[in-house]
């Protein structure tokens, strides 16, 4: 008789933690972590901070859950290779199958349901879902995944600010400050950017901004004010909160012009 797969499928429960709050995790977040074996976490250096704010946060709501690092696949930053669009997804899609592999092996090598804690909400510019569909297709491990929503940045940005993040009847584009230029090209004019290399706002002088670094953690900071008078603080809180807290995660909404908000 063969055995029934059902017997062996493993819950893997994608769950979204906030943007770096400890309690911005929700309830159903919390019994996700909770009825897990373990968690799992990409490590990106050995003295990665958000790995630590991954374990503080396990400490606090699921204490008996270990969080089990997995060393982190290079990716191929070089300008040569992401610096157009096809180049830059190449990028991508080789570094997520070097992860899927890396995670693969970690999950064989340790049975049991297995949380994956995402920063902000699963849906919004994270490789986790991906990576762990390409893990469930190549099928040597069966795995029932469920996906936890988690607040994002987005929702801590406008919270911060009490910003509706779109005009009456208007619209937001959600965007990668990778992108931005070719959004503001194409029209748009109100803008949510994440991802953010750097700030690339050096033509939008006119614009108005509301910006949040960190938001959530002891090391939160925000700006808002016409782009061209507060870039220069923008620029320089990303370097401090970088040398104060070894990372920077920010997020900001731009709208064009002098246009009030909504």
């Amino acid at each position: 008789m063969r055995p029934d797969r059902r017997s062996r499928r493993r819950r893997v429960r994608v769950v979204g933690i906030g943007s770096g709050g400890l309690d911005q995790i929700t309830v159903e977040g919390i019994a996700a972590l909770r009825a897990s074996e373990y968690a799992l976490a990409a490590v990106k250096g050995p003295d990665d901070p958000l790995v630590d704010l991954r374990r503080r946060l396990l400490a606090r709501h699921a204490p008996r859950v270990e969080l089990v690092g997995v060393v982190d696949p290079q990716r191929d930053r070089s300008s040569s290779s992401t610096s157009s669009g096809a180049g830059y997804r190449g990028v991508v899609t080789d570094w997520h199958e070097a992860r899927s592999l890396a995670w693969e092996r970690a999950l064989a090598a340790r049975p049991g349901d297995v949380a994956i804690p995402v920063w902000g909400d699963p849906a919004f510019y994270d490789s986790t879902l991906r990576i762990v569909d390409r893990i469930a297709e190549r099928g040597r491990l069966d795995l029932d995944v469920e996906v936890v929503p988690g607040i994002s940045a987005l929702q801590v940005l406008a919270a911060r600010h009490r910003l509706v993040l779109h005009e009456i009847g208007g619209t937001v584009t959600v965007t990668t400050g990778r992108r931005l230029r070719e959004v503001v090209a194409a029209g748009a004019d109100n803008v949510v950017v994440m991802l953010n290399a750097d700030l690339p706002l050096d033509d939008l002088a006119d614009w108005r901004i509301w910006w949040g670094g960190n938001l959530g953690d002891a090391g939160e900071t925000l700006v808002a004010g016409r782009v061209g008078d507060v870039l220069p603080e923008l620029r320089a809180h990303r370097e401090r909160l970088r040398a104060e807290h070894g990372w920077v995660m920010d997020v900001y909404l731009l709208r064009r012009g002098d246009g009030e908000v909504a």
